[in-house]
C-alpha cells in the first residue's frame, strides 16, 4: 500500500496530489480540515500556474460545473434577503473553485485517479470502523446489551453523531467508496490479500449504510449493484448470473434488515409517514410531501423568476406556520428537496439549469460506462428528492469535488512537447509506481 503515498512524480505534482487525497480523506470530518486544505492547494496551484494552462479555462467544463453558483449569483437580483443571498453565494463558492483548480493543475488525474479513490474508500472504512468501535465502547460503558447496537440510540445521526455529520450527507460517501471496492473485486486484478482487504472494507461499509439508515441511498445502492455494476462491467450469461444472484442476496438481505424493529420503523414506517399528508398519524414531525406540498403553492405565484437566492427559508418560515407545521416553523427548515428549491429560489429557468448540469454528467458518465462516476450521478440525482444537499457544505463540498474530479479524469488532455524537450525526456515522468490494479482500471473506461 506504499505505492498511496510515494509516486513517482515532480514535486510540485506529489504536492498537488497529496493535498487532493488530503481533500477526499478530511470529507467525512469537520468543514474547517477541508475548506483549510482546499485553500491550501488553491494557493500551491496559483504559485505553480503555468501560462498556457489559462487556455483550458475557455471550456464547456468551466460552465457546467459552477452553473449552480451562477444560478445563486443570477437569482440575487430578485431576492427580498441580500444577506442570506451573499451568505449562499459564499456557501457555494467551492463549486468553481474545484473545477477552476482541477482545470489549472499540472497534476494527470489519468494517472492516479485509482490511488485515490483507493485512498477514499479506505479513509471511509477507517470512519465506520471507528464508529462502530465508539458505540460498542459506550455500550459497555454503560452496561447496555449488545442488541442496543441496532437501537434508535446508535442508529442514523446518532451513529454519525461522533464525527458530527449529517447520515445522509455521510452515506453519500460511503456509496462512492463502496463502488470503488466493489469495482476493484470485479476487475479482478488485484493480489489475494488486496482482494481479502477489498472484502472486509466493503463489508464494512455496507454495515455503515445500513447503521446510517438513509433510505434514499439504500434505494440507490440497490440499483447501482443490480443494473449499473452489471450493465457496465459484464456481458451475456455472467451479466444475468450477477443480476440474479444480485437481487437474490438484496432480498435475503432486505429481509434481514426489516426483521430488526428499529431498521423496519425507519425504512417502512417512517417512509410511509414522509409520503403522507394524513395528520392524524403519529408521528414526531411534519412529512416531507407536506413541506413540499407548501413550497409549491409559493412557486404557483411566481413560477418563472423565483423569490430569489436565500429566500427559501424565510418564505417557508411564515408558510409552515399558517399551515400548523409546527415541528417544520419551530426548526426553520427548508423544503427538503432540491428540485423544488431551486425553483422556489430562482424559478423554472433555475430549475432547467440545474436538469441541464446533470443530463451532462449522466450523458459523460454512461458514454464511458464508468461506475463510480454513474454512482456519484445516481446519488445526487435521487437524493434530490429528499435534501437541500446543496445548502450545506458537506453536500456542496461533495457534489463540487467529486462532479469535477470525474469530468476532468474523462476530459481529453493535450500533450504539448516543446522543441527542447527529447520524446523520451517526455516519457520518464509518465511512468509510474501505481497500483497494479491501475493500468487495468484505465483501459477499461
Amino acid at each position: 500500500m506504499k505505492e498511496l503515498l510515494l509516486i513517482n512524480d515532480s514535486k510540485a505534482n506529489k504536492v498537488s496530489y497529496y493535498h487532493i487525497m488530503l481533500l477526499m480523506a478530511s470529507l467525512p470530518f469537520d468543514l474547517f480540515y477541508s475548506h483549510i486544505i482546499l485553500i491550501s492547494f488553491a494557493l500551491h496551484t496559483f504559485i505553480h500556474l503555468k501560462k498556457e494552462k489559462l487556455k483550458s479555462l475557455l471550456s464547456v467544463k468551466m460552465l457546467v460545473l459552477p452553473s449552480v453558483l451562477f444560478v445563486s449569483i443570477v437569482a440575487t437580483a430578485c431576492t427580498t434577503n441580500m444577506r442570506a443571498a451573499f451568505t449562499e453565494w459564499t456557501l457555494r463558492i467551492p463549486l468553481l473553485l474545484f473545477p477552476l483548480l482541477f482545470s489549472l493543475t499540472e497534476l494527470d488525474l489519468k494517472k492516479y485517479r485509482s490511488n485515490l479513490l483507493l485512498a477514499f474508500s479506505l479513509i471511509c472504512s477507517g470512519t465506520i470502523f471507528y464508529l462502530y468501535a465508539d458505540a460498542l465502547y459506550t455500550i459497555r460503558y454503560y452496561h447496555l446489551p449488545l442488541r442496543a447496537l441496532f437501537a434508535e440510540g446508535f442508529t442514523n445521526h446518532n451513529f454519525a453523531q461522533p464525527i458530527n455529520i449529517h447520515a445522509t450527507f455521510f452515506s453519500f460517501q460511503l456509496v462512492i467508496a463502496l463502488v470503488n471496492l466493489l469495482y476493484l473485486l470485479m476487475i479482478g486484478a488485484s493480489p489475494r490479500f488486496t482482494k481479502a482487504l477489498y472484502i472486509a472494507c466493503s463489508m464494512l461499509l455496507i454495515a455503515g449504510i445500513i447503521q446510517l439508515s438513509s433510505k434514499s441511498i439504500l434505494l440507490v445502492l440497490f440499483v447501482i449493484v443490480n443494473m449499473v455494476l452489471p450493465y457496465c462491467l459484464l456481458q451475456g450469461k455472467s451479466r444475468k448470473k450477477f443480476i440474479f444472484t444480485g437481487l437474490a442476496i438484496s432480498v435475503l438481505l432486505g429481509a434481514g434488515i426489516l426483521s430488526i424493529p428499529t431498521f423496519r420503523d425507519r425504512y417502512v414506517t417512517l417512509f410511509r409517514q414522509d409520503l403522507s399528508v394524513d395528520k392524524t398519524l403519529p408521528r414526531n414531525s411534519d412529512s416531507r410531501i407536506e413541506r413540499w406540498h407548501v413550497a409549491a403553492e409559493r412557486i404557483k405565484q411566481k413560477p418563472f423568476i423565483g423569490y430569489g437566492s436565500g429566500s427559501e427559508i424565510n418564505l417557508l418560515h411564515n408558510d409552515f406556520y399558517k399551515a400548523k407545521m409546527y415541528s417544520s416553523f419551530l426548526y426553520g427548515l427548508n423544503a427538503h428537496n432540491q428540485y423544488i428549491s431551486f425553483t422556489l429560489k430562482s424559478g423554472i429557468w433555475g430549475l432547467l439549469i440545474y436538469l441541464f448540469t446533470l443530463g451532462y454528467g449522466f450523458k459523460m458518465s454512461f458514454r464511458k460506462k464508468d461506475v463510480v462516476f454513474i454512482s456519484f450521478m445516481l446519488v445526487i440525482t435521487v437524493v434530490s428528492f429528499a435534501e437541500n444537499y446543496l445548502d450545506v457544505d458537506k453536500g456542496v463540498m461533495f457534489y463540487g469535488f467529486f462532479f469535477s474530479f470525474f469530468i476532468f479524469y474523462h476530459a481529453e488532455k493535450e500533450t504539448v512537447i516543446t522543441d527542447n524537450q527529447k520524446p523520451h525526456d517526455y516519457l520518464s515522468p509518465v511512468a509510474t509506481n501505481a497500483l497494479p490494479v491501475t493500468s487495468y482500471y484505465y483501459n477499461t473506461l
